[in-house]
């Protein structure tokens, strides 16, 4: 199957069955509806017959912080390397966008994938946190 890469957020719907196909966790409509707008870079895969299979984007303030997130391919097309598409293009992108010194993370759910790009876990030194805001 041919498969074409494009600089494109996905639809929200999609953006919504991608996360939930690849079994990451919810995000409210209201919340994609605000966030995928505000993406500093993102990239999509498409299938020949013009379905989005795989997304991933790169959110952040611009200059000292950028965070690769909302990295999916859905499980129909996995194993065809079009993880590593979707993450050779986020880093040429900070390569060519990302000042010196900026500071680029993610939460990796994959052991073993992110390593070939040059991240490196943060512990000891660090540890990851999260807060999900609860509905009312």
């Amino acid at each position: 199957m041919a498969y074409e890469l494009r600089e494109s957020p996905p639809t929200v719907d999609r953006f919504l069955e991608l996360r939930d196909a690849a079994g990451m966790a919810e995000r409210s409509r209201e919340a994609v509806e605000r966030g995928l707008p505000n993406s500093r870079y993102a990239v999509t895969v498409v299938d020949e017959t013009g379905e989005t299979v795989g997304m991933a984007r790169i959110v952040g303030d611009g200059g000292s912080v950028f965070h690769v997130c909302d990295m999916a391919v859905h499980p129909d097309h996995q194993r065809q390397g079009l993880g590593s598409r979707l993450m050779d293009a986020l880093m040429d992108w900070i390569d060519e966008h990302a000042p010196p010194a900026a500071y680029v993370n993610l939460m990796a759910d994959v052991d073993g994938f992110y390593e070939q790009w040059g991240f490196e876990p943060t512990a000891p030194a660090s540890k990851g946190m999260y807060y999900r805001v609860s509905e009312a």
